[in-house]
């Protein structure tokens, strides 16, 4: 059914493209990532700011955006950085696949593309990293190509514009299509753009400002009165939680037991201090038989704690204070505790080593 059957059907005003791309000449935000009147699109920065953004928001991201930029000023110069040096530029943002998911696409647009991104959906699709939303978002917004990306800040606005009843995920599907008809021929990137900023200042999750709303008389969800139930959004699991055991091992020359997890899989090639596997069946009882070093380990109080996306963690932090002549063990480096900062470590790590140096094992004889 097209929005004008459905919009007669309904008795109410056609949601009118053009009126929210007046707003948007009028309300649109500054962003670091975001060309400004008359400047040309940097399909780089496009990208860059739509891996960075996703799970995170524009507050947290934008000091990153910033140092990333500074340190990767274009696509070539991240692909020819070693992943290491990817992963601690990012190192505090989180979802750390999207760090080596970003430094394999710009080696790709490099090697298969002559250094410039591809201006279709298709051919963006085919790089690493780059789904559905990423392709959409930088085939309009760098391309001015007719796409139509749905971030979270979309899918609430399509979903109250339309009273769209299905839960998400369920929902995601038809909110894309509703989308999709509505995205004109013309200035389809500052259309995307727009829309993201009407859910991001406007159709916010709660109490949305809807008398300031360029699409106020059309909305359904509006006109009902419960426009922030929506999007409806299925009971979300939290999975099961998972413990484990973290060593901690300090030398008398001020340095950190370390090691490097392995490429694939979970935090994949970030940087880590030994510790057991992490599982629901976890014995604290045998924690000390995964020790990486002979050492006088004691059990700190309390635990760090944790949330992933698909479960919590809890970590018991053990503590070991070591001569200087201390060799690593095969797999593992010494680590000086002020490169720490600076170092691919992901965010739990970073809390378990703020937990083990609160309290300042016994120094070694």
């Amino acid at each position: 059914m097209s929005l004008a059957v459905k919009a007669r059907r309904d008795k109410r005003a056609v949601p009118d493209p053009q009126a929210l791309l007046d707003w948007y000449d009028r309300h649109r935000r500054v962003l670091p990532w975001r060309a400004r009147k008359g400047e040309r699109t940097d399909a780089y920065r496009v990208w860059l700011s739509e891996i960075m953004l996703q799970q995170t928001t524009v507050k947290t991201v934008a000091p990153y955006y910033a140092r990333f930029l500074a340190r990767f000023p274009t696509v070539a110069a991240l692909a020819q950085a070693p992943l290491d040096d990817v992963l601690k530029a990012w190192a505090g943002l989180g979802y750390y696949a999207r760090a080596r998911n970003l430094h394999a696409c710009a080696f790709a647009v490099a090697q298969q593309h002559g250094g410039e991104f591809p201006d279709t959906e298709d051919a963006l699709r085919a790089l690493p990293g780059i789904g559905a939303y990423t392709a959409a978002a930088i085939a309009a917004i760098a391309f001015d190509r007719r796409a139509s990306p749905v971030d979270g800040n979309i899918e609430r606005v399509i979903a109250r514009l339309f009273a769209v009843e299905d839960a998400l995920p369920g929902g995601k599907p038809r909110i894309r299509a509703l989308a999709e008809q509505l995205t004109p021929q013309h200035r389809a990137g500052d259309f995307a753009q727009a829309m993201m900023d009407l859910g991001a200042t406007i159709c916010t999750p709660k109490k949305a400002a809807c008398v300031l709303c360029p699409w106020c008389e059309p909305c359904a969800a509006r006109a009902r009165g419960d426009q922030d139930t929506f999007p409806r959004k299925a009971a979300k699991s939290t999975g099961t939680l998972r413990r484990g055991a973290a060593f901690v091992a300090i030398r008398a020359d001020g340095k950190l037991l370390t090691r490097q997890r392995p490429e694939r899989g979970l935090l994949g090639g970030m940087t880590e201090v030994p510790g057991t596997e992490w599982s629901k069946d976890f014995d604290a009882r045998t924690a000390l038989g995964a020790t990486p070093l002979d050492a006088a380990w004691r059990k700190l109080p309390g635990t760090v704690t944790h949330t992933f996306t698909h479960f919590p963690l809890e970590l018991a932090v053990y503590v070991a204070k070591v001569a200087r002549s201390t060799k690593a063990p095969r797999g593992s480096r010494w680590l000086a505790l002020d490169e720490v900062n600076g170092a691919a470590f992901p965010n739990v790590m970073r809390k378990v080593i703020a937990h083990a140096i609160e309290i300042e094992p016994e120094r070694p004889r």
